[in-house]
């Protein structure tokens, strides 16, 4: 071989042999990895209202700060108080429009006494102003999934109401033992969900939340000892409520507790004072929502 075909065949060697080092190699029954990321799903943002009868009113200053620091509810789940607010919530009303519903709300357009149930309300009207103000759509038209919680009042099971009658299901999640009788649906009598889930953070999770951010407006045993049978025996329904809660609002990643143990299920002349601190105890808890939705974030991007 001369040397001008010596040096040929070594330039085509050469070149070879860089090919066979360099080229990557995917094997024939594995695709090659694609580099472009792939896009995390949003993060689904739940809220959990409790109930507390006029208490409820604390809920709507929490939404008003969710909203005003850009805080997005996805699903919500409501117990009582909490149904009230929370289905018009889902229906579309923003925050300000729950308050200027909450000042002109006149007692007389949800109480009516049957005599017929023992002096009991009778819940009627609390279910034909809930179906006015969310124009009478049925729970799975709402704009935001919502659940309202009651009780199976002859086996003590947890109902969450999804779908049907919004005015139904919140009167039947907010019919007080005692207080309201009891609602009849589909051949069974259901009362008020706080009996089973104060905090209904287990129906936020059942509707697709990652993030369960709780409103706990409970009753707390106030530390005091009832001087009659009748105080002793609310005591221990509120010790018994509480002791319930806890357990759910174990499985919350945030919980908010406005301070509104002086105002009573009845104060609805208070109800300015509740929204207000709803807002303060939203607000305090702002930095710690925030904490958590970075966490999930970057657990869910990994």
């Amino acid at each position: 071989m001369n040397r001008r075909h010596f040096l040929l065949a070594f330039c085509i060697a050469t070149l070879l042999s860089a090919c066979a080092t360099n080229a990557p190699v995917t094997p024939a029954n594995q695709p090659a990895t694609d580099p472009t990321p792939q896009p995390v799903r949003p993060l689904k943002i739940g809220l959990a209202l409790g109930g507390g009868a006029a208490k409820g009113f604390a809920h709507i200053g929490v939404i008003k700060m969710l909203e005003a620091n850009g805080i997005k509810v996805d699903v919500v789940a409501g117990t009582s108080a909490g149904s009230v607010v929370g289905s018009l919530y889902a229906s579309g009303l923003d925050a300000f429009q729950l308050q200027e519903t909450a000042f002109s709300l006149d007692e007389a357009k949800i109480r009516d006494v049957g005599l017929l149930g023992g002096g009991l309300v009778k819940g009627q009207k609390l279910q034909d102003y809930v179906n006015g103000l969310v124009g009478g759509r049925p729970l799975e038209k709402l704009g935001k999934p919502f659940a309202a919680v009651a009780t199976e009042l002859e086996t003590g099971k947890r109902m969450v109401f999804v779908r049907g009658n919004t005015g139904m299901a919140v009167r039947a999640s907010s019919s007080v033992p005692g207080v309201f009788e009891p609602v009849a649906i589909s051949g069974k009598s259901y009362v008020d969900g706080g009996v089973v889930s104060p905090v209904p953070v287990d129906a936020a999770r059942e509707l697709g939340a990652d993030i369960v951010i709780a409103v706990d407006i409970s009753a707390k045993a106030d530390g005091k000892t009832p001087r009659n049978l009748l105080g002793v025996a609310g005591q221990s329904i509120v010790i018994m409520g509480q002791k319930l809660g806890e357990l759910e609002l174990a499985r919350a990643d945030v919980v908010i507790r406005p301070r509104v143990g002086k105002i009573g299920p009845t104060d609805f002349d208070q109800k300015n004072q509740a929204i207000l601190e709803g807002e303060k105890a939203a607000l305090a808890a702002l930095p710690q929502i925030r904490a958590k939705l970075d966490a999930k974030r970057l657990t869910a991007g990994k």
